[in-house]
This record gives C-alpha cells, sequence and structure tokens, in this order.
C-alpha cells in the first residue's frame, strides 16, 4: 500500500508511533534533535501523548491527524512530536501534571502545548477537529502578537507542576504502629462497595495492589468482614465481563459498576498483578474460582502476549474490525443471541443462564457481553446437573466459542517489551508457580529472567527501559529497577538461585547511584544521566502499578535482612516515614506503603532453610499464606548473612527469627508455622 504521507515516526520502534507515521501532520519523535529543532525555528511545541490501547487517540488521530486541513495548521505553526506514554512515562508524568493543574482532570489523549524550551502553556484531552483547530489557531495568534503573556503563564506553572510531587524529609521519629492502620481503614472502607465489590465507583478499576494489602491486613488480623469483602470483590470481578470468560485475561476497567462491560483493552500490568493476588488469594481460601482465574489469564499470557525469547508484549487494543470491516471497540469479544444460539444449540438454556444472555448480560446494538451472576452450586441445582456434567459443558463451551473468535480479525498487538512491566509478569509467574507449583509457570519466570539480565541489563549495571526489534533505545526508569529487584528475589525465594538475589542487590546499588535525592531520601523517577526534563519528579502515590518509590521502600527492606545492611533499612524507614503525614487521609492512594508498613507493625520473620532437602522443605511451607516473612535456603553450607553456619549435613534445618533474635531451629515444618503465628 502506498502512503501519500510518511513523517519521522517511520524510523521508530513503538507500534503507537508507527500507527501515526504516515499522517499528513509532520510528526517528530521525542528526543533531542526534536527539542533543538523548536529552539533554533523559535516554534511551539505540540506534544500529544498516547498508547497503542488507547481507543479515543485512535478517534482523535482519525477525526484530526488523518485530516490533511488539520495538518495544515499544525505543520505550519508548530514542532508536532507524538509520545508514546509507555515509552515514556517521564514525560507524560510532567504534561500530566501540567494539564491537571490546568484543567483539574487529566487523561489521554494528552495534547499540550509547550514553549520552545518544553515549559507547557496550554493542555487538555480529547478534542473535536473544529475546536481543536479553533484552539490551536488562538494559541498561535497570542504567540506572535504576545508572547510575553505565554512566558509569564509558563513560569507559574513549572512553579506549579514543581512542587506538585515535592516529598519533604520527615524528621519526626517513625512510630509505625497497627491502629494507625485502623484508622486509615476506617477512613478508606467509607467507600466500599459491599454489593457489587470495589469502591463506589461508577467505573470500576481493578487496583490490584489495593486488594493485595486489604487481603493481608485482613488475614493477619483476623479480620473477617474485611475478608468477605476482598473475596466478594475477586469474585465479582472474575464473574464480571471485564474478565474474559472465553480465552482469559482482565480488560483494564468496566464502565458500570457491576464489573460488566469493559474498557476491552488487555494491559499486560494489570494482567501480572492479578495473577499474583488471585494467587495469594487462593492460597488462603483454596477457592476453585481463584485458580482457574491464574490459569486461564496465564494461557492468555501464554499464547497472545510472550515473544519466543520469553519477553511479554505490553498490550491487547480495545478495538478490532467488525464484520463490516470497520474498526468497532470490543468487536472481537462480543456476542448476538442468533450467534450463540446457532453455536451451542441444545445447550443455549443452561449457557444462557450461566453467562446471562438475558437483560442482565445484554449490552448495546443486541450484543451481549458475558458475565456470571451465580456460583457453579446454583446452577447445578437448577439444572439437575452434577459438579462432573457442568465442567465438561464449560470446556465444551470455551473450545466451539475460542475457535470462532479466533477466526475474527484480532485486536491490534503493541508487540514491544517494557522492563518494568515484564518484571510484573514475572513476578506474577513465580507467584502462581509458588502457589499452584506448575513447573512451566516456573520455567516462564525463569525464561524471562533471563531475557532481562542478558537482553535489558547493560554492562555499566543499568536497565534499558525497552525492547522492540532487537533494539533497546530508552535508558531505564525507577520503576524498572523496582520491579525488576521485586521479582528477582520473589524468584531467588523460589529457586534458591542466588543469582537473581545478588543481582538485585547490584541494581539496588545502581539505584543509589543513579536516582536518589539526598536531601528528601527518596529516589527520582529518572536517572541522573538523563537529560532534565521541565522537573525531575519523584513518584510516590501508588496507582494501578504501585508507586516506584514504595516498590523501592519494600525492596531495600528485604534487601536489608538478606545482606545485613544497615543504610538500606534506614532509608526504607525514613522513606516510609516521608510519605506516612498524607497515608491516613487518602488510603488507597498509598496501599503499597500500608503493605511495608505491616512489615513494622507486626512481626517479621526470616526463615532460613538450610539441608539437603531444603527445597522439599520451602515447598511444604509455600501451602500455607505468611506474607510476613522471607526466605533463605540453601542446600549446601553457604556465606550469606542469613544461612552462615548453619549447615549441617545429616538434616535438613529451619530456623525462624525476629528482630535479630532465633528460635531453635526445627525440622518439622508444621512447628515453623507455629513459630510464624505467634
Amino acid at each position: 500500500m502506498t502512503h501519500p504521507y510518511t513523517n519521522d515516526l517511520i524510523n521508530e520502534t513503538s507500534p503507537y508511533l508507527l500507527q501515526h507515521a504516515h499522517n499528513p501532520v509532520n510528526w517528530n519523535a521525542w528526543n533531542d534533535k526534536t527539542l533543538a529543532k523548536a529552539k533554533s525555528e523559535n516554534k511551539l511545541l505540540l506534544i500529544s501523548v498516547g498508547y497503542a490501547a488507547c481507543h479515543w487517540c485512535h478517534v482523535m488521530e482519525h477525526e484530526s491527524f488523518e485530516d490533511s486541513l488539520v495538518a495544515q495548521v499544525m505543520n505550519k505553526n508548530f514542532i508536532n512530536v507524538k509520545v508514546d506514554r509507555e515509552e515514556r512515562p517521564d514525560v507524560d508524568q510532567i504534561y500530566m501534571n501540567a494539564v491537571q493543574l490546568m484543567t483539574g482532570s487529566g487523561g489521554w489523549p494528552l495534547n499540550v502545548i509547550a514553549l520552545p524550551d518544553g515549559r507547557p502553556v496550554w493542555g487538555g484531552t480529547y478534542f473535536k477537529k473544529d475546536q481543536w483547530i479553533d484552539i490551536l489557531n488562538q494559541i498561535s495568534k497570542l504567540y506572535s502578537e504576545n508572547p510575553n503573556k505565554l512566558y509569564e503563564y509558563a513560569e507559574k506553572l513549572s512553579k506549579g507542576i514543581k512542587s506538585l510531587d515535592v516529598v519533604n524529609l520527615n524528621t519526626d521519629e517513625p512510630i509505625f504502629e497497627a491502629s494507625y492502620i485502623n484508622d486509615a481503614l476506617k477512613n478508606w472502607e467509607k467507600n466500599f462497595d459491599y454489593h457489587d465489590g470495589g469502591t463506589k465507583q461508577t467505573q470500576k478499576f481493578m487496583m490490584p495492589n489495593n486488594y493485595h494489602f486489604l487481603l493481608r491486613n485482613a488475614y493477619q488480623n483476623n479480620d473477617t468482614d474485611l475478608q468477605e469483602f476482598v473475596n466478594l470483590t475477586l469474585t465479582k470481578m472474575a464473574y464480571g465481563g471485564v474478565y474474559d470468560h472465553i480465552g482469559g485475561g482482565f480488560s483494564r476497567y468496566s464502565v458500570d459498576e457491576k464489573w460488566h462491560i469493559p474498557h476491552f483493552e488487555k494491559m499486560l500490568y494489570d494482567n501480572a498483578q492479578l495473577v499474583s493476588l488471585y494467587a495469594d488469594a487462593y492460597l488462603i481460601t483454596k477457592n476453585e474460582l481463584y485458580k482457574t482465574v491464574i490459569e486461564e489469564t496465564l494461557d492468555y499470557i501464554k499464547n497472545d502476549m510472550t515473544a519466543s525469547n520469553g519477553a511479554f508484549y505490553s498490550s491487547l487494543d480495545a478495538d478490532s474490525n467488525n464484520p463490516e470491516g470497520k474498526l468497532e471497540e470490543g468487536a472481537f469479544y462480543v456476542w448476538t443471541k442468533e450467534e450463540l444460539k446457532t453455536l451451542i444449540k441444545e445447550d443455549f438454556d443452561v449457557f444462557s443462564d450461566y453467562y446471562n444472555i438475558n437483560n442482565y448480560g445484554l449490552w448495546e446494538h443486541d450484543n451481549y457481553v458475558l458475565i456470571r451472576k451465580d456460583d457453579d452450586p446454583s446452577i447445578i441445582k437448577k439444572h439437575h446437573l452434577t459438579d462432573n456434567q457442568l465442567s465438561e459443558k464449560k470446556q465444551h463451551w470455551k473450545s466451539i466459542l475460542l475457535t470462532v473468535r479466533n477466526k475474527r480479525p484480532k485486536p491490534r498487538l503493541d508487540d514491544k517489551t517494557l522492563t518494568s512491566w515484564n518484571a510484573l509478569m514475572l513476578k506474577g509467574y513465580t507467584d502462581a508457580y509458588r502457589v499452584l507449583g506448575t513447573k512451566a509457570y516456573l520455567e516462564a519466570a525463569e525464561k524471562n529472567a533471563n531475557f532481562i539480565i542478558n537482553t535489558q541489563l547493560r554492562q555499566d549495571g543499568g536497565l534499558n527501559h525497552n525492547y522492540k526489534d532487537g533494539k533497546s533505545t530508552i535508558n531505564g526508569y525507577l520503576e524498572d529497577y523496582a520491579a525488576t529487584i521485586d521479582a528477582f528475589i520473589s524468584l531467588y525465594e523460589n529457586t534458591l538461585n542466588e543469582t537473581y538475589l545478588t543481582t538485585a542487590r547490584d541494581l539496588a546499588n545502581y539505584t543509589f547511584d543513579h536516582f536518589f535525592d539526598d536531601s528528601s531520601k527518596m529516589f527520582y523517577f529518572t536517572s541522573n544521566s538523563d537529560a532534565s526534563l521541565v522537573s525531575r519528579s519523584i513518584e510516590y502515590r501508588d496507582n494501578v502499578i504501585p508507586a516506584s518509590n514504595s516498590m523501592m521502600a519494600k525492596n531495600l527492606f528485604k534487601l536489608s535482612h538478606y545482606f545485613d545492611n544497615e543504610h538500606f533499612s534506614k532509608t526504607a524507614m525514613t522513606m516510609l516515614n516521608n510519605v506516612k503525614p498524607e497515608m491516613k487521609e487518602y488510603p488507597s492512594g498509598y496501599s503499597n506503603w500500608f503493605d511495608l508498613m505491616l512489615n513494622y507493625a507486626n512481626s517479621f520473620y526470616e526463615v532460613a532453610i538450610v539441608g539437603k532437602d531444603a527445597r522439599q522443605k520451602l515447598a511444604d511451607l509455600n501451602t500455607h499464606y505468611v506474607p510476613n516473612k522471607l526466605i533463605a535456603a540453601s542446600t549446601t553450607e553457604n556465606n550469606m548473612p542469613l544461612l552462615e553456619s548453619r549447615y549441617n549435613p545429616q538434616q535438613t534445618l529451619i530456623y525462624v527469627c525476629v528482630n535479630k533474635a532465633c528460635k531453635l531451629p526445627v525440622a518439622d515444618v508444621n512447628k515453623a508455622l507455629e513459630f510464624l503465628k505467634e
């Protein structure tokens, strides 16, 4: 296919940027050359940020960026820059903060106009074509007639952006008590939806980290009401249309309060963290639904999101071609009643009851999104079936629908690889292995770890952020280090391969050299070897993915135990203390910090297993949920601080230690578990 236009994005590797390579807009990538060009030509920068799975980004592209009239206005007056927010979270963060300051809200597509030096002066999200042209003309006019006005505004706004993510060193004594956590929870609980799970909102996001913390807190403190709420939420999510009942895996969020109609894109980071969450929930409850969710989600990752080298892709788009060949949201996933009747045949009665092919499951344009309302025992009783019969029917339905669905045009795949998201998925696989013992899960985890070590870890000890077509073009962000260290500690605890643990420690040392802010004792998001942006931010509020600083603090807490490292220990405590003043007011934005606080508020155990049967005893221990521990183990003599002088060739012993004091070593796992519950 020949294109009348081609712009500079043709040289990029990001699928999202390549989608715009044939727009009539003269797009440039964000790089030094582009920024120098804006300065030398004294032109305003027009920065448009999106990502491959973003529905409204595609809509705006189609309406405005593919339009030659719009392109004329943009090309004449601006240096136009397209940014993939997943490749450049640093650029996205600065301009998202700016738009939130200017307008009170943000989202994608994110469109910002900035002075030639990069300081923003105007911004917003999605605009219709006429509005868009109008805005561009007004700002161009202002810039040519009264540029000082824009410079004054940029100055004020830059100050505002710089003050947004400032963390002050908290010099109060660090006190972390259960009572503080409970007070925060009382605040949070007011927002719980006890009918449909999640929080009371018209749209529902999964927020796996929130439920991971709540699950742990409920369990450690025997809070049965909170346990019930978390289980209600996990069940409703697994029943909802946000879960792909045919192919496995979760969409990003639902546009309603009953988890029914998803925004159909599937992101690697959600599925990664949800696997970890359902794994721990399964360990506690032995609920078969949770096990199914883990297995089907990992099938989806294996089938659709994994490269031959073991790396994981980033996302699947919400849009795909409908039967008329038009891009439509959800087209790949939805069904009409007639279609289902023809495919399921005589079983349709049970099927339509199970997946609500009725008013409850109806979406729009006569399309249904499968959603469950009743548990299996209710369906079995109502339709006079046995467990086995229902189980066979479900397998049969899924294989029929999957075969048909796979013949449809597939949603577009964003096949770039991001180190941070890969590490989250690697952790998901490791957690699934820990809980279910499935060897293939550990193999996938190790294959991905090898990819990170061999491809993303550089000679200088730093990490790259991205990988596509054999190239890594972007220096790693704090999130890459935080997620990789966390995943590698986890992998060490499940394989006893010390390379993972020492690599985690080396990466932590690297972050102190390149990311640490000595005055606040927090870590910057960008490395000191990167070109500076409008401001150098510190990401500390937990979101859909925990903040890179809360992950780092947890990592340092664990590594301080492994390596008896006082500096790591002090830093973790100071970081938590720094954010403590904000945590109680808005607990859902600090759930990973609260998870760390539990390590201080309750006992935290070091478990050392030494002897030739260490692996077997570790596997037995892993059948129990013990969130407040770390594991060091070895089948031979070992000089690691927690293992030194503990090897006995005659027997395998378990040492349980807390606050630098150890119980007598025991050979029996159950006895060790008693110590861990004291």
